[in-house]
């Protein structure tokens, strides 16, 4: 597990990957199982570009990210899954908004016409720059401009979708379809809605079926609750950008949001692993192997 890693000043933004991708098979070569896994939101890298322009300081900002998620799904490419990871923080750019998803109220000059200024995630805060961080912080002390807005989606999100793109037409091109399961982490306190008398462990969100054939969730459902897991869909997270952009079974990619309690593992307080880290991983790895071991041919047709 690594811990934050700001952007050093000698760093050239331009220079740093804005991803990283472990692949289950050798470049070149046919991934062994139709699955690819995403982690959009567990980057750590905040340049400074963006922490001179903060109100708040590093950890303040942190706690918008689902630590040390793509450790959890460490194992995934030795078990046949692919996985992509984020390596820029959630802050600096949301890769599971739309690109252009923007709070005009951040920025000293206009938005062009084609940004997408009047979504709930944008009167929240919560836009593909973020305005807030949790309980509502604001994370900058000056209004940002368009250009640097352009500059980070440049950096950082559209490269990362063009990776998640090419993934999985690999996955289909070698298997018929592809299965993309975007793996996030969710407060505690989140986990408790929907009127449960118990907060969920994972939510699957599916956007209510439209993202993925009744398969796939069922299946994932299925194992996590033979580990003993409460599990939930759709409430409170129905899948963000990702599941509904990618997710056209129609057209056979298939896409799964998965969100994961941190108090399985995390001190929300501290950010720092818990003790029952290890043992979540372990169950994951259980879950992932029992994925990628599927029969998912009915997905093909």
């Amino acid at each position: 597990m690594n811990a934050w890693e700001p952007l050093r000043a000698e760093d050239e933004s331009t220079r740093v990957a804005a991803f990283d991708v472990r692949r289950a098979a050798p470049e070149g070569q046919a991934p062994p199982t139709p699955l690819v896994f995403a982690s959009p939101h567990s980057g750590r890298l905040y340049p400074d570009d963006m922490m001179q322009a903060a109100a708040l300081d590093a950890f303040s900002i942190r706690r918008s990210e689902d630590a040390f998620v793509d450790d959890l799904i460490a194992a995934a490419p030795q078990l046949g899954a692919t996985v992509l990871s984020a390596r820029f923080a959630r802050a600096y750019i949301d890769l599971n908004r739309e690109p252009f998803e923007l709070d005009p109220g951040m920025f000293a000059d206009e938005l062009p016409e084609f940004a997408r200024a009047r979504t709930a995630r944008v009167a929240a805060g919560l836009g593909a720059i973020a305005r807030v961080v949790s309980e509502g912080q604001e994370i900058y002390n000056r209004k940002l401009t368009f250009a640097e807005a352009r500059d980070r989606i440049e950096l950082a999100h559209r490269p990362y979708h063009v990776a998640l793109s090419e993934l999985l037409a690999e996955a289909k091109a070698a298997h018929g379809f592809a299965i993309l399961v975007d793996w996030h982490s969710m407060p505690a306190a989140a986990a408790k809605a929907g009127g449960r008398d118990r907060p969920a462990d994972f939510v699957l969100g599916d956007r209510f079926g439209a993202a993925c054939s009744g398969v796939l969730p069922t299946r994932v459902e299925r194992e996590l609750e033979a580990l003993g897991y409460r599990v939930a869909r759709n409430t409170p997270y129905a899948g963000g950008y990702t599941t509904e952009h990618y997710g056209r079974p129609s057209g056979r990619i298939h896409a799964l949001q998965i969100e994961i309690n941190r108090a399985l593992y995390l001190d929300e307080a501290r950010l720092a692993p818990t003790p029952g880290f290890e043992r979540l991983k372990t169950n994951l790895d259980k879950v992932i192997a029992a994925l990628t071991a599927t029969d998912w041919a009915a997905l093909r047709v």
